[in-house]
């Protein structure tokens, strides 16, 4: 599927607050910053997401799409504000929706 015009233009990474400490299915992030959130929520392409966790951590992640499975998120390992050691996970991202012009990243199951 082609990518909107919006999507090579802008920054290739984007910040993406989660509601917890870690990744699960049903977890949710808001990614923000998208110049045209809507399109993404429609057809998302790959970027890089910079996760911060509910306790403070922080993970560079990888969002790719375009595989034959559906879209993936790539989480290398990162360590929870209480000292938890997190090991590397892909996670399938079950859905995406458009909540108050950011997008929302609901998560599936590992990848």
């Amino acid at each position: 599927m082609p990518q909107p015009a919006t999507g090579p233009t802008e920054a290739n990474t984007f910040p993406a607050l989660c509601a917890h400490t870690h990744l699960f299915p049903g977890a949710r992030c808001r990614l923000q910053g998208l110049s045209d959130p809507h399109a993404f929520t429609a057809a998302p392409w790959s970027i890089g997401v910079d996760l911060r966790f509910s306790d403070d951590a922080a993970a560079a992640a990888e969002l790719r799409t375009g595989g034959p499975d559906g879209p993936v998120l790539a989480v290398p390992p990162y360590t929870t504000g209480a000292g938890t050691r997190i090991g590397e996970r892909a996670w399938f991202v079950r859905e995406f929706t458009w909540v108050d012009g950011e997008v929302e990243l609901r998560i599936g199951g590992h990848a």
